[in-house]
């Protein structure tokens, strides 16, 4: 076994290559624009346990999400044979290792060498149509989980290598777009694949054990990066309560010591009856996410990044929902608990955070029956806004939400190519908001124009009536809205 720094380090570029690849991979042969184009989706590896060694591009709250899917699985099928070589697992299910919304796939890979488990590799990504009581599968009407889509909770989608045809066929009759969702799940499928191929290459390169040390010894240099980072944070106890568009306030602790960074989130309100739950891991991805970023933000992610951070939630609260919770606007939420702690601790942090940014995905979904070839259409948007100033300068404009992360718009030609509707309209907001020493980014104005009756729209939005928050005397900015013309 080879344990010197260079190999160890060779291994851990190849990791990051790999993932890298299953994200290309994964972006040329998808179906749907919100993959391909605006990359909704996200790529990594863990190790044999099910903890996360590396991460391709993508939305950083999915990285997160990976591992704690593969852990379930590695629960669910701990009898001895009941996980094999070329075996595909899927799951959707966020009380069975989703942790988001029925729209996101989650598709995981065991890897074998010589018949020991190595690895996993990974991906999730947002599909257009999983059934439910609306197209598209989010609704603002749902009352339960049961009402946004099929459930997979964590299922042999491909068995041996061979794929498994009955679930294949489930999944796609309870489709709206079965054609592209079988497009997009055969391109995850691909990307997985490429992933355990290049893994098993890089063991039998290096041999298993120092592969497997490689991976540790990364962990290690994680963990020992954020607790040096904990020390030159602020120690102690802070604490915020924030009003939400609909009344309801929002509260957290956050305690920073040498060894710790707490995050407590019990006092908080009950889950909801609508869709704007989340699960506890999906809480949890979000503060790792905020941690990240004034641990060690540009060094890559894996297990030993997190081993400091400890979240507390209150099961049955909107943090942590118990099935079968509705959790089909999950994002909305969990971008208000990313946005609850960076505000708490921004005045704190000088120079490391700056004021507040639109924080809301802006979930906007358009879709019917297409006026020219007569199919159905879905458009999926997330949508961009500003980004509120610094001590170093302005605020960055039309950039997606610090949930959403290296993410891109659908250029107006795809969107009008694809579905049927015009894009009249997209510029700047000019509407006063931001104001300040240095000024708040600007947000966008999009209009569309639908060309067949019948269609639907739903949208996701919050920072409504409460406004992006400012900082030292600062404007809040511009709130983020719909209007329906007719």
């Amino acid at each position: 076994m080879k344990n010197d720094s260079i190999t160890l380090e060779i291994i851990q570029s190849s990791l990051q290559a790999a993932a890298d690849e299953m994200f290309a991979a994964m972006r040329k042969t998808a179906m749907s624009s919100i993959i391909y184009e605006v990359l909704d989706m996200g790529t990594g590896i863990t190790d044999a346990q099910g903890r996360i060694a590396s991460s391709g591009a993508g939305i950083p709250a999915f990285i997160g999400v990976l591992d704690k899917a593969v852990q379930v699985l590695l629960t669910k099928y701990s009898a001895d044979g009941a996980i094999q070589p070329g075996d595909v697992f899927i799951t959707n299910d966020p009380y069975y290792g989703g942790v988001t919304h029925l729209n996101d796939l989650v598709l995981a890979m065991p890897v074998f060498v010589d018949g020991k488990l190595i690895a996993w590799s990974a991906n999730i990504a947002h599909n257009s149509d999983v059934g439910g009581m609306a197209p598209g599968s989010l609704s603002g009407e749902a009352t339960e989980l049961f009402q946004e889509g099929l459930r997979l909770p964590g299922v042999k989608l491909i068995s041996g290598g061979q794929p498994n045809q009955d679930i294949m066929d489930i999944i796609t009759t309870n489709s709206r777009m079965p054609d592209v969702l079988l497009g997009d799940l055969w391109a995850g499928i691909a990307s997985v694949r490429i992933g355990a191929r290049r893994l098993e290459e890089l063991a039998v390169k290096y041999s298993v054990d120092t592969f497997i040390s490689a991976m540790n010894a990364f962990m290690e240099t994680g963990d020992q990066v954020t607790r040096a980072a904990l020390k030159t944070l602020p120690h102690g106890t802070f604490e915020l309560s924030e009003e939400q568009d609909d009344g309801r306030f929002f509260n957290v602790k956050v305690t920073i010591s040498d060894e710790e960074f707490l995050v407590d989130l019990r006092d908080n309100p009950d889950q909801d009856a609508a869709p704007t739950n989340t699960s506890r891991d999906g809480t949890i991805v979000c503060a790792q996410m905020l941690f990240k970023s004034l641990t060690s933000p540009d060094t890559p992610a894996n297990d030993g990044s997190f081993r400091a951070l400890t979240v507390l939630t209150r099961e049955g609260s909107i943090f942590h929902a118990q099935e079968p919770a509705a959790i089909g606007f999950y994002f909305e939420t969990e971008v208000r608990v990313y946005d609850l702690i960076w505000r708490c601790l921004a005045p704190h942090v000088e120079r490391r955070l700056p004021s507040g940014h639109f924080a809301s995905i802006c979930g906007t979904f358009i879709g019917g029956i297409h006026p020219d070839t007569g199919r159905q259409y879905t458009i999926i948007e997330p949508q961009i806004g500003g980004w509120g100033a610094s001590q170093h300068g302005d605020g960055n404009s039309c950039i997606f939400s610090g949930f959403h992360g290296e993410t891109y718009n659908t250029p107006a030609e795809i969107s009008e190519a694809r579905n049927g509707l015009f894009v009249d309209r997209m510029a700047l907001n000019e509407e006063s908001g931001g104001e300040g020493q240095f000024v708040g980014g600007r947000g966008l104005v999009l209009e569309y124009r639908i060309r067949a009756e019948n269609g639907f729209l739903t949208a996701g939005y919050t920072r409504s009536r409460i406004k992006p928050w400012a900082l030292e005397g600062g404007q809040e900015g511009s709130g983020n809205y719909v209007e329906v013309i007719k």
